[in-house]
């Protein structure tokens, strides 16, 4: 038996607001300057709103450079007609090689054997490949040290058909109230970009969104930003109060519907475990949200939603696919009525900073776990339009 009907969309929906991200680069390469490149990340699916669409919202705007983590990613934004440059970050195995070229993919390098294989593959291809060399200057992580690039620019002949494009790091303090220790490894940093001999050729870039909004010396050729393209700033809430410029737009918003209403008498527990109990006759609206839609245990008794432009407390322990809301407060409440777990109901909003401080993590992390838990859709803000992903 075949079944030719389409699936009912869910109650729980994130939107993504396009507008927003493209009027997001605009600030953003007009607060940085016009000769500042600006590359978007776009991996983590777009820090959970969707790569494909994210990245062409920013080509939209302006962006011709964009970064992933994996190599499958840059070949899905090619071939949904992404063009410009797309960067790799986290390297590759030898078997993939092959797919910088077929893709016009650029590489981030971190290591030798990195180079040696892609030089074999360029060879083979009677072709060259640009590259950028990943130095850790600070952070700890990926990248060569800066004491073994005097060696590894002496070796770069030694590895036919590849051509040094880039030099870049990363800021582990950027969005520190105290500038000192990024200028201090910026200074690293242009230190061993002068270990080219190919300077003026090379691109070098080492700042992020912290960076770019808080420390703009250390902008260097191009910037590379993330969470502030999706609206928000690296530093919480804070960040808000710091820019003086234009402000960013939060881009991703998530709706559910309440699915039942009920009142429970004084003494009810509520939830596994009854680590909330009701001292009087409460009014208890549930809801078809749980830590399987991101909505993590965490928040159990301490998070908020919208219903009816008011807010309401969760009540109890969140559930695997349910949570309860008080709304003993709120009158009119019915089944089907909207709730704002994300996003702008009436005067009130929530953001993703205030949902990290109740999960006790970051934006990044909430926006992530959202947009990449439920369903998605893009929309336009000035034009209402709703397309389903």
């Amino acid at each position: 038996m075949t079944y030719s009907h389409s699936f009912p969309e869910s109650l729980n929906k994130i939107f993504i607001d396009s507008s927003a991200l493209e009027t997001n680069f605009r600030i953003l390469q007009q607060q940085v300057g016009q000769d500042i490149r600006v590359m978007a990340m776009v991996k983590a699916d777009a820090y959970g709103h969707g790569m494909i669409q994210a990245a062409h919202s920013f080509s939209r705007a302006g962006c011709t450079r964009f970064a992933v983590t994996e190599i499958q990613e840059g070949i899905e934004l090619r071939q949904t007609g992404i063009v410009g440059q797309i960067f790799v970050l986290l390297g590759f195995q030898y078997a993939e090689a092959q797919l910088f070229f077929d893709y016009d993919l650029t590489p981030v390098i971190f290591d030798y054997q990195s180079l040696d294989g892609l030089s074999q593959v360029a060879v083979n291809n009677n072709q060259k490949i640009a590259v950028h060399l990943k130095v850790d200057c600070g952070m700890g992580r990926l990248g060569f040290m800066p004491a073994e690039l005097p060696t590894l620019m002496a070796r770069l002949d030694d590895f036919p058909g590849i051509t040094l494009a880039g030099i870049m790091s990363h800021f582990p303090l950027a969005d520190a109230p105290n500038p000192l220790p990024t200028l201090e490894m910026y200074q690293r940093f242009q230190t061993a970009c002068a270990t080219s001999n190919q300077q003026d050729l090379v691109l070098c870039h080492i700042a992020n969104s912290g960076a770019a909004l808080y420390c703009p010396e250390t902008c260097g050729d191009m910037v590379r930003l993330g969470i502030s393209l999706y609206g928000y700033y690296p530093d919480g809430a804070i960040g808000k109060d710091r820019n003086r410029g234009e402000q960013l737009i939060p881009a991703m918003s998530f709706t559910t519907q309440v699915i039942q209403v009920k009142s429970v008498p004084p003494g009810t527990g509520i939830s596994y475990g009854h680590t909330f109990v009701t001292d009087k006759e409460t009014r208890i609206a549930v809801l078809p949200v749980g830590y399987a839609d991101g909505f993590l245990r965490a928040l159990s008794n301490k998070a908020q939603v919208l219903i009816k432009g008011q807010r309401a407390r969760i009540l109890g322990r969140v559930c695997m696919n349910l949570c309860m809301a008080d709304i003993t407060d709120i009158p009119g409440v019915e089944s089907g009525d909207e709730v704002v777990i994300l996003g702008s109901q009436g005067l009130e909003t929530i953001t993703a900073d205030e949902i990290a401080e109740w999960m006790g993590t970051i934006s990044y992390e909430v926006l992530c776990l959202f947009g990449n838990n439920n369903e998605r859709h893009s929309i336009k803000s000035e034009e209402k339009n709703i397309e389903r992903k």
